[in-house]
Protein backbone atom coordinates (compact mmCIF):
# COMPACT_ATOMS: atom_id res chain seq x y z
CA UNK A 1 0.00 0.00 0.00
CA UNK A 2 1.42 3.59 -0.50
CA UNK A 3 1.61 5.70 1.76
CA UNK A 4 0.58 9.75 1.34
CA UNK A 5 3.76 12.25 2.66
CA UNK A 6 2.50 14.69 4.25
CA UNK A 7 4.67 17.31 3.98
CA UNK A 8 5.19 17.06 0.34
CA UNK A 9 1.36 17.60 -0.37
CA UNK A 10 1.54 20.51 2.14
CA UNK A 11 4.28 21.76 -0.33
CA UNK A 12 1.98 21.17 -3.60
CA UNK A 13 -1.17 22.62 -1.72
CA UNK A 14 0.85 26.06 -1.46
CA UNK A 15 2.30 25.96 -5.03
CA UNK A 16 -1.44 25.71 -5.87
CA UNK A 17 -2.97 28.20 -3.85
CA UNK A 18 -0.07 31.19 -3.45
CA UNK A 19 -0.49 33.42 -6.65
CA UNK A 20 2.79 33.90 -8.61
CA UNK A 21 5.38 36.61 -7.13
CA UNK A 22 4.80 39.97 -9.12
CA UNK A 23 8.11 40.28 -11.22
CA UNK A 24 9.80 43.84 -10.71
CA UNK A 25 8.81 44.67 -14.39
CA UNK A 26 5.06 44.14 -12.94
CA UNK A 27 5.39 45.67 -10.18
CA UNK A 28 6.86 48.86 -11.63
CA UNK A 29 3.82 48.60 -14.00
CA UNK A 30 1.23 48.79 -11.20
CA UNK A 31 2.95 51.00 -9.23
CA UNK A 32 2.78 53.49 -12.03
CA UNK A 33 -1.00 52.37 -12.85
CA UNK A 34 -1.47 53.77 -8.79
CA UNK A 35 0.46 56.96 -9.02
CA UNK A 36 -1.37 58.05 -12.16
CA UNK A 37 -5.01 57.04 -10.57
CA UNK A 38 -3.77 58.68 -7.62
CA UNK A 39 -3.39 62.19 -9.55
CA UNK A 40 -6.83 61.89 -10.67
CA UNK A 41 -8.05 61.37 -7.73
CA UNK A 42 -5.55 64.20 -5.88
CA UNK A 43 -4.59 61.75 -3.11
CA UNK A 44 -0.92 63.71 -1.97
CA UNK A 45 -0.13 61.63 0.61
CA UNK A 46 -0.77 58.25 -1.48
CA UNK A 47 1.62 59.70 -4.22
CA UNK A 48 3.78 60.10 -1.40
CA UNK A 49 4.00 56.58 -0.87
CA UNK A 50 3.79 55.43 -4.17
CA UNK A 51 7.31 57.50 -5.02
CA UNK A 52 8.79 55.57 -1.78
CA UNK A 53 8.07 52.15 -3.25
CA UNK A 54 8.80 52.97 -6.81
CA UNK A 55 12.40 54.67 -5.71
CA UNK A 56 13.27 51.07 -4.90
CA UNK A 57 13.97 50.17 -8.74
CA UNK A 58 15.31 53.56 -9.80
CA UNK A 59 18.99 51.67 -10.10
CA UNK A 60 17.42 48.59 -12.74
CA UNK A 61 17.09 48.51 -16.16
CA UNK A 62 14.06 50.69 -16.44
CA UNK A 63 15.72 53.11 -15.07
CA UNK A 64 14.61 55.92 -17.39
CA UNK A 65 11.50 54.96 -17.18
CA UNK A 66 11.04 54.82 -13.23
CA UNK A 67 12.84 57.79 -12.91
CA UNK A 68 10.47 59.77 -15.36
CA UNK A 69 7.27 58.12 -12.79
CA UNK A 70 9.56 59.23 -9.92
CA UNK A 71 9.25 62.49 -11.18
CA UNK A 72 5.48 62.53 -12.25
CA UNK A 73 4.60 61.70 -8.97
CA UNK A 74 6.13 64.62 -7.22
CA UNK A 75 5.09 66.69 -10.01
CA UNK A 76 1.51 65.84 -10.02
CA UNK A 77 1.81 66.34 -5.96
CA UNK A 78 2.71 69.69 -6.43
CA UNK A 79 0.02 70.36 -9.37
CA UNK A 80 -2.64 68.57 -6.70
CA UNK A 81 -1.36 71.17 -4.05
CA UNK A 82 -2.18 73.89 -6.19
CA UNK A 83 -5.11 73.15 -6.10
CA UNK A 84 -5.89 72.13 -2.35
CA UNK A 85 -4.22 75.55 -1.69
CA UNK A 86 -1.28 73.33 -0.14
CA UNK A 87 2.04 75.90 1.05
CA UNK A 88 3.97 77.10 -1.44
CA UNK A 89 7.60 75.93 -0.08
CA UNK A 90 5.82 72.35 -0.07
CA UNK A 91 4.61 72.59 -3.78
CA UNK A 92 8.33 73.95 -4.34
CA UNK A 93 9.69 71.40 -3.01
CA UNK A 94 8.13 68.39 -4.86
CA UNK A 95 8.46 70.86 -8.27
CA UNK A 96 12.06 70.69 -7.72
CA UNK A 97 12.45 67.17 -6.45
CA UNK A 98 10.14 66.24 -9.60
CA UNK A 99 12.48 68.21 -12.61
CA UNK A 100 15.61 66.52 -10.56
CA UNK A 101 14.32 62.94 -11.26
CA UNK A 102 13.28 63.86 -15.14
CA UNK A 103 16.78 65.09 -15.46
CA UNK A 104 18.12 61.93 -14.16
CA UNK A 105 15.51 60.40 -16.83
CA UNK A 106 17.49 62.15 -19.79
CA UNK A 107 20.72 61.26 -18.37
CA UNK A 108 19.94 57.55 -18.64
CA UNK A 109 18.17 58.44 -22.36
CA UNK A 110 18.80 62.22 -24.10
CA UNK A 111 16.50 60.64 -26.91
CA UNK A 112 13.18 60.37 -23.77
CA UNK A 113 11.59 63.62 -25.25
CA UNK A 114 8.94 63.22 -22.69
CA UNK A 115 10.92 63.79 -19.36
CA UNK A 116 12.33 66.79 -21.39
CA UNK A 117 8.45 67.94 -21.57
CA UNK A 118 7.38 67.52 -17.75
CA UNK A 119 11.00 68.92 -16.83
CA UNK A 120 9.63 72.18 -18.57
CA UNK A 121 6.51 72.38 -16.80
CA UNK A 122 8.65 71.96 -13.73
CA UNK A 123 10.05 75.09 -14.50
CA UNK A 124 6.94 76.88 -15.86
CA UNK A 125 5.16 76.07 -12.27
CA UNK A 126 8.61 77.23 -10.30
CA UNK A 127 8.22 80.83 -12.25
CA UNK A 128 4.92 81.18 -11.00
CA UNK A 129 6.24 80.61 -7.52
CA UNK A 130 9.06 83.33 -8.04
CA UNK A 131 7.48 86.15 -9.01
CA UNK A 132 8.76 88.09 -6.67
CA UNK A 133 12.44 87.26 -7.84
CA UNK A 134 13.18 88.59 -11.58
CA UNK A 135 16.63 87.45 -11.54
CA UNK A 136 15.27 83.76 -11.01
CA UNK A 137 12.43 84.22 -13.18
CA UNK A 138 14.65 84.78 -16.15
CA UNK A 139 16.62 81.70 -15.42
CA UNK A 140 14.02 79.89 -14.96
CA UNK A 141 12.15 81.06 -18.35
CA UNK A 142 15.27 80.49 -20.46
CA UNK A 143 15.90 76.65 -19.18
CA UNK A 144 12.53 76.41 -19.83
CA UNK A 145 12.37 77.87 -23.25
CA UNK A 146 15.42 75.79 -24.43
CA UNK A 147 13.92 72.44 -23.29
CA UNK A 148 10.62 72.84 -24.96
CA UNK A 149 12.56 74.06 -28.21
CA UNK A 150 14.14 70.45 -27.74
CA UNK A 151 11.25 68.70 -27.18
CA UNK A 152 9.20 70.39 -30.26
CA UNK A 153 12.18 70.47 -32.69
CA UNK A 154 12.60 65.85 -31.80
CA UNK A 155 8.80 65.31 -31.05
CA UNK A 156 6.49 68.11 -32.34
CA UNK A 157 3.42 65.83 -32.40
CA UNK A 158 3.43 65.30 -28.95
CA UNK A 159 0.31 65.70 -26.72
CA UNK A 160 1.79 66.63 -23.92
CA UNK A 161 3.75 69.02 -25.37
CA UNK A 162 0.88 70.65 -26.43
CA UNK A 163 -0.56 70.22 -22.92
CA UNK A 164 2.42 71.88 -21.20
CA UNK A 165 2.62 74.77 -23.80
CA UNK A 166 -0.55 75.93 -23.18
CA UNK A 167 -0.37 77.70 -20.25
CA UNK A 168 2.90 79.55 -21.20
CA UNK A 169 0.60 80.93 -24.55
CA UNK A 170 -2.54 81.92 -22.27
CA UNK A 171 0.03 83.49 -19.73
CA UNK A 172 2.34 85.63 -22.71
CA UNK A 173 0.46 88.95 -24.46
CA UNK A 174 -0.72 88.43 -27.84
CA UNK A 175 1.88 91.07 -29.08
CA UNK A 176 4.57 88.36 -28.25
CA UNK A 177 3.26 85.45 -29.52
CA UNK A 178 0.96 84.41 -26.87
CA UNK A 179 -2.75 84.68 -26.24
CA UNK A 180 -6.04 82.95 -25.11
CA UNK A 181 -6.73 81.87 -29.01
CA UNK A 182 -3.83 80.43 -29.46
CA UNK A 183 -3.53 78.38 -25.73
CA UNK A 184 -6.76 77.16 -26.97
CA UNK A 185 -5.67 75.79 -30.47
CA UNK A 186 -2.66 73.95 -28.81
CA UNK A 187 -4.84 72.81 -26.88
CA UNK A 188 -6.93 71.34 -29.60
CA UNK A 189 -4.00 70.09 -31.87
CA UNK A 190 -2.86 68.17 -29.15
CA UNK A 191 -6.23 66.50 -28.57
CA UNK A 192 -6.04 65.61 -32.40
CA UNK A 193 -2.68 64.24 -31.63
CA UNK A 194 -3.88 62.13 -29.05
CA UNK A 195 -6.68 60.89 -30.82
CA UNK A 196 -4.22 59.64 -33.77
CA UNK A 197 -1.57 58.53 -31.43
CA UNK A 198 -1.17 54.53 -31.02
CA UNK A 199 -0.88 52.92 -27.83
CA UNK A 200 2.25 52.17 -27.10
CA UNK A 201 3.73 48.66 -26.63
CA UNK A 202 5.27 49.57 -23.27
CA UNK A 203 3.30 50.49 -20.48
CA UNK A 204 5.77 52.37 -18.68
CA UNK A 205 5.80 54.78 -21.85
CA UNK A 206 3.83 58.07 -21.32
CA UNK A 207 0.58 57.91 -22.70
CA UNK A 208 -1.63 60.04 -20.60
CA UNK A 209 -2.62 63.53 -22.58
CA UNK A 210 -6.19 63.25 -24.01
CA UNK A 211 -8.08 63.76 -20.49
CA UNK A 212 -5.70 66.65 -19.16
CA UNK A 213 -6.41 68.50 -23.06
CA UNK A 214 -10.03 68.29 -22.08
CA UNK A 215 -10.01 69.55 -19.07
CA UNK A 216 -7.83 72.41 -20.07
CA UNK A 217 -9.81 72.97 -22.79
CA UNK A 218 -12.59 72.97 -20.35
CA UNK A 219 -10.91 75.42 -18.29
CA UNK A 220 -10.18 77.90 -20.62
CA UNK A 221 -13.38 78.33 -22.07
CA UNK A 222 -14.61 78.84 -18.68
CA UNK A 223 -11.92 81.42 -18.21
CA UNK A 224 -11.20 83.65 -21.26
CA UNK A 225 -12.25 87.02 -21.81
CA UNK A 226 -14.93 85.88 -23.29
CA UNK A 227 -16.52 82.53 -21.71
CA UNK A 228 -18.39 79.76 -23.80
CA UNK A 229 -19.95 78.05 -20.79
CA UNK A 230 -21.41 75.40 -22.65
CA UNK A 231 -18.08 74.27 -24.58
CA UNK A 232 -16.51 74.35 -20.84
CA UNK A 233 -19.44 71.76 -19.36
CA UNK A 234 -18.86 69.76 -22.42
CA UNK A 235 -15.48 69.32 -22.51
CA UNK A 236 -15.44 68.93 -18.59
CA UNK A 237 -17.79 66.03 -19.46
CA UNK A 238 -15.93 64.26 -21.84
CA UNK A 239 -13.10 64.59 -19.23
CA UNK A 240 -15.02 62.85 -16.69
CA UNK A 241 -16.48 60.00 -18.68
CA UNK A 242 -12.79 59.21 -19.79
CA UNK A 243 -11.98 59.45 -15.92
CA UNK A 244 -15.06 59.81 -13.57
CA UNK A 245 -13.07 59.69 -10.53
CA UNK A 246 -10.64 62.62 -11.38
CA UNK A 247 -11.30 65.09 -8.25
CA UNK A 248 -10.18 68.70 -9.52
CA UNK A 249 -12.59 68.13 -12.59
CA UNK A 250 -15.31 66.59 -10.85
CA UNK A 251 -15.32 68.48 -7.53
CA UNK A 252 -13.67 71.39 -8.59
CA UNK A 253 -13.78 72.49 -12.05
CA UNK A 254 -17.38 71.39 -13.01
CA UNK A 255 -18.64 73.12 -10.16
CA UNK A 256 -17.08 76.31 -11.25
CA UNK A 257 -18.77 75.89 -14.53
CA UNK A 258 -22.10 75.62 -13.02
CA UNK A 259 -21.82 78.27 -10.58
CA UNK A 260 -20.86 80.67 -13.51
CA UNK A 261 -23.93 79.41 -15.49
CA UNK A 262 -25.84 80.45 -12.75
CA UNK A 263 -24.55 83.68 -12.63
CA UNK A 264 -25.13 84.18 -16.27
CA UNK A 265 -28.66 83.66 -16.18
Amino acid sequence: MSTVNPVKTTLLTLVMVLPALASPQEEIVSLVKNIQRADYEGNRPELDKLHTRLSQFHAGPNASRVHYWLGFAKWRRALNGFNDGADPEEIAADLTRAFAAFEQALGSDPRFHDARIAAASCLGNLIFLNQSSPDKIRDLVTRSSALLREAAAADPGNPRLFWVRGPTYWWTPAERGGGQGKAVEAYEKGLAAAANAAPPADPLEPSWGKPELLMNLAWSYLNRSQPDLAKARDYARQALELVPYWHYVRDILAPQIEAAAKRAK
